[in-house]
């Protein structure tokens, strides 16, 4: 059951190394024994510490949001009512349209207060961040900005249908330590992260790289995060030339790692019996052809065992077609990534990426 004003959101559209003599890089390989997670059950549910709440109450709470995120609060100008009832997903950009925060936004009323207002889910990392974004463009505006103490409203995901992809689940927000009501088995939020690399779902700022990333570049568009046909909004400019060029060349995708003596997967499989020390790849490591010169392919953002999120260029490591042009790829092309941790000898894996089934193709 849900509770009253947190309504869900309804439907959208990982080490052991050898020596490498000649090169000395560390060819990373598999050990028998990880701490990488359990593949995700079908039918599951997770609370998700890494994320935090921020309300918004007040007569004017709606009419700040609809200037500051991407997606369209109000169906039109002169309605008194809203187009979401439920939860969504959308993002604040900055002036330049780079993603600043990827969030959820849920209907909210503070008990006994007159007018109604909105919850913010954010990383955890950023709360504050946000928080105090929103306070300082405000101004006049008549709404209270609270960010809420970590006991008091908990965030869960559950496997069912998600505003962001397919079979990724729903939101729930729940009062304290209350539990869902639904069915399956409680899993860790590490769990729920690699399904959504398995989905390539990117969150928080770990994942969209703050005041970098064009939203396009980030997916939110794929996500229902964007709405194309709203009015005015920060960083609406820069978003709204993106889409009607029709050229994005980079994307967030699922990867997959793999050694550089293992063939390369044909399908993205999680295995939590492989463990490549992706603790140890530095954010932004560059993916690079294997054999092949030329530029970066990519860039790799975050994993946890063989699998993970790159922003990798379409027209370089995908069949995709970009611009409506056949980009370099070729079938059986493989990509590297090379890193040095202080320390440590030098160390190399292949990457592999794939696009998933809800992107519309380019």
């Amino acid at each position: 059951m849900k509770p009253p004003n947190f309504p869900r959101l309804s439907p959208y559209i990982c080490t052991t190394c050898r020596r490498n003599t000649p090169s000395f890089t560390r060819n990373l390989t598999t050990t028998a024994t990880t701490n990488n997670p359990t593949p995700p059950p079908p039918t599951a549910f997770a609370r998700l510490p890494s994320r935090r709440l921020i309300s918004l109450t007040g007569p004017d709470s709606t009419r700040f949001l609809q200037g500051a995120i991407t997606a369209n609060i109000a169906p039109t100008p002169s309605s008194t009512s809203t187009s979401h009832i439920s939860g969504f997903y959308t993002a604040f950009l900055n002036s330049a349209g780079r993603v600043m925060y990827d969030v959820f936004v849920y209907p909210f009323a503070e008990p006994g207060a007159e007018d109604g207002g909105w919850l913010i889910e954010v990383d955890a990392r950023e709360v504050e961040g946000l928080a105090k974004h929103v306070r300082r463009y405000k101004l006049r505006s008549k709404f209270t900005v609270r960010v809420l103490e970590e006991g008091e409203r908990g965030v869960w995901g559950a496997w069912d249908e998600d505003k962001r992809a397919p079979g990724m689940g729903r939101r729930l927000i729940l009062p304290g330590d209350q539990r869902p009501e639904v069915d399956g088995e409680e899993v860790g939020e590490d769990v729920y992260r690699v399904r959504r690399y398995l989905r390539g779902v990117p969150e928080g700022q770990g994942e969209l790289v703050y005041t970098s990333a064009l939203p396009q570049e980030s997916n939110v568009d794929y996500m229902g995060g964007v709405d194309y046909r709203k009015g005015c909004y920060v960083g609406q400019e820069l978003t709204i030339r993106t889409h009607h060029r029709g050229v994005v060349r980079k994307r967030i995708l699922p990867v997959m790692l793999y050694g550089i003596d293992e063939p390369m997967p044909t399908s993205l499989v999680y295995d939590p019996e492989k463990e490549y020390g992706v603790g140890r790849i530095p954010r932004d490591t560059g993916i690079a052809p294997w054999q092949k010169r030329g530029r970066h392919a990519g860039k790799f953002l975050s994993g946890v065992g063989n699998v993970g999120l790159g922003l990798c260029r379409l027209a370089m490591m995908t069949d995709v077609r970009v611009g409506g042009e056949a980009g370099g790829y070729e079938e059986g092309d493989e990509f590297k990534m090379e890193w040095q941790v202080e320390g440590l000898d030098p160390e190399k894996l292949k990457v592999k990426a794939f696009v998933p089934s809800w992107h519309l193709r380019e």
